[in-house]
């Protein structure tokens, strides 16, 4: 895993300015915003937001609003932020969401109600196999069931959906089977057990560091970057299973330069700062064993019952993935590190679930900053926006890459690094 500093004269990947979270434009307006003569139909237009602000705006809502919140999505298509209400009431909550440049819809069941469906569900049906997560989309919980919950588990299951009634739930059957995706092969290793890394960070004391999946400190303490290498790097932290699925693990040598990237195979994409997920959202993920992949964020804070335990506080998408994708980064076109694969049912080539610890939560609860520090190679930005390597082996055309520069454990296959109409590198590759 060498982390050469990278020349800017290599640089491949013409990734957009991104646009800084929370920006002036989808701040709440005050009572007197319409003081400037525009019509209340003009004022209650839907604003055109990226995903990165529909959040910003999404969390806003979320406190203006209160106990008449109900979730909310992004409409990719419309590129607008939808938000559910229950107003009863008080039709005034329909009128400030609208103001604040949200599409509005009122919904039955509040947040609080879909919430403690929740907790019974986790009470009464913490079935190995079992998933959970609030659907906004819909107004519901989505249940999902893998293939090993059959007999008194699903009647057990069923019995509690209804128990929560009409219309508060709905459950799906997978026709795989809920897992943790590390694997023996290659990108970081620890015994017999391969990831992928995630996204390198700076540790509080300052040291370099990466984060990974926190099951994947299972196959032990010490990482390398090569099957019976020599450890690069230790773990120091890691949350598995329990309150997320994450590790910290410091690069043994202090002056490791370790950019914030991803590697896309013989591109890099700058990484430039964490955010949190919004539903609708697209994302892409990159893993050690199948490379680049992309889908839509379908839940948050979901509920993820794996034959280890209980995970809780994931991200669910509809993103593939496959043994030795663990740990691996799942980030936006622009740059904006979201996630790190825990791990889900199927593969890429019949589809599934995957599931992803929130870089943020991992992020504040091991004191780690996204990026490299001082003497750790440069930020963002910079000399790290470049091509030349940043990992150990070639990554283009689906030969092995290691979990150098950054990147979510290489190993692009074929058109993982393709450029994208927009110049991003990153193609749909489902």
């Amino acid at each position: 895993m060498s982390h050469k500093r990278i020349p800017k004269r290599k640089a491949a990947i013409a990734v957009g300015g991104a646009v800084a979270l929370g920006a002036a434009a989808i701040l709440l307006p005050n009572a007197n915003a319409s003081q400037d003569g525009a019509s209340d139909a003009a004022a209650a237009a839907p604003k055109t937001l990226k995903a990165g602000d529909a959040s910003d705006l999404a969390s806003q809502l979320a406190g203006l609003l209160g106990d008449a919140f109900a979730g909310s999505y992004y409409d990719g298509e419309n590129k607008q932020l939808v938000v559910n209400v229950v107003p009863g009431d008080n039709n005034n909550v329909v009128v400030q969401a609208k103001k604040a440049g949200a599409a509005v819809r009122e919904v039955d069941n509040s947040m609080t109600e879909l919430q403690a469906g929740a907790r019974t569900l986790k009470a009464e049906a913490t079935i190995p196999g079992t998933s959970w997560a609030v659907d906004p989309r819909t107004n519901k919980i989505l249940v999902t069931a893998d293939s090993t919950v059959t007999g008194d588990k699903w009647d057990r299951l069923e019995s509690t959906v209804r128990s929560l009634g009409s219309g508060m739930a709905t459950v799906k059957k997978s026709a795989g089977t809920f897992k943790t995706f590390a694997s023996g092969g290659d990108a970081i290793f620890s015994g017999g057990a391969r990831c992928s890394l995630g996204f390198n960070v700076t540790a509080g004391d300052g040291s370099p560091a990466f984060l990974t999946a926190g099951h994947c400190a299972a196959g032990g303490d010490q990482w390398s970057d090569a099957q019976g290498g020599q450890p690069i790097a230790t773990v120091a932290q890691a949350v598995f299973p329990g309150e997320g699925d994450f590790a910290l693990v410091t690069y043994d040598d202090p002056a490791t330069q370790a950019p914030s990237e991803v590697n896309l195979g013989d591109q890099r994409l700058p990484i430039v700062q964490a955010a949190e997920a919004t539903v609708g959202q697209e994302v892409f993920r990159m893993g050690s064993t199948t490379g680049l992949a992309d889908g839509q964020v379908l839940g948050l804070n979901a509920t993820v019952n794996y034959p280890e335990g209980t995970v809780t506080g994931l991200i669910q998408t509809d993103v593939c993935a496959e043994p030795g994708d663990s740990g691996g980064s799942m980030f936006t076109r622009d740059g904006l590190a979201i996630g790190l694969t825990s791990g889900g049912s199927g593969d890429c080539t019949s589809g599934g679930e995957t599931f992803f610890q929130p870089v943020t939560t991992a992020l504040a609860a091991v004191g780690a900053t996204l990026g490299a520090g001082e003497g750790a190679g440069d930020q963002a930005g910079g000399d790290q926006a470049g091509g030349e390597e940043a990992g150990a082996g070639e990554a283009a055309g689906g030969q092995e890459a290691g979990a150098g520069g950054g990147e979510a454990g290489a190993g692009a296959g074929d058109g993982a690094g393709q450029s994208a109409e927009d110049g991003s590198g990153l193609t749909q590759s489902h």
